[in-house]
């Protein structure tokens, strides 16, 4: 994961993707607590090794990102340990409805465009945290 940008660099090469158009990257935050996602068109890694590895590799950061929150209600002291260890048991379901909420995202941005994705998505989890 940490190497990401090598494998998306690639691929936006070998399909002559536009990344500012036809990109869509999806992964994981710990600054947002599980189940929460977040919808940006731009922005930093804010510390996601992976993200700031495909960052460097497009060198841009013009492209659609869904963030999917992670985070459990404890302090992670080890971000790295933690996302590296499998979910409990008791939160397979939030994980599973997380998962189907960044596919939804996926289809709205595909669909409607990303700004009718942003206000969909990012406004309900924004009222529901």
């Amino acid at each position: 994961m940490n190497l990401s940008g090598l494998a998306v660099r690639e691929l936006v090469a070998e399909h002559q993707v536009d990344v500012s158009r036809d990109l869509i990257v999806v992964y994981d935050e710990l600054d947002l607590p599980l189940g929460a996602i977040r919808i940006r068109q731009r922005g930093s890694s804010a510390g996601h090794n992976g993200m700031g590895s495909i960052l460097g590799a497009l060198g841009t950061d013009e492209f659609l990102r869904i963030r999917l929150g992670v985070s459990p209600e404890r302090k992670v002291t080890d971000g790295v340990k933690f996302v590296l260890t499998p979910f409990r048991k008791a939160q397979e379901k939030a994980v599973a409805e997380l998962i189907d909420l960044g596919a939804q995202a996926v289809e709205v941005i595909l669909k409607d465009g990303a700004a009718a994705a942003m206000n969909r998505f990012n406004r309900k989890n924004e009222a529901g945290e």
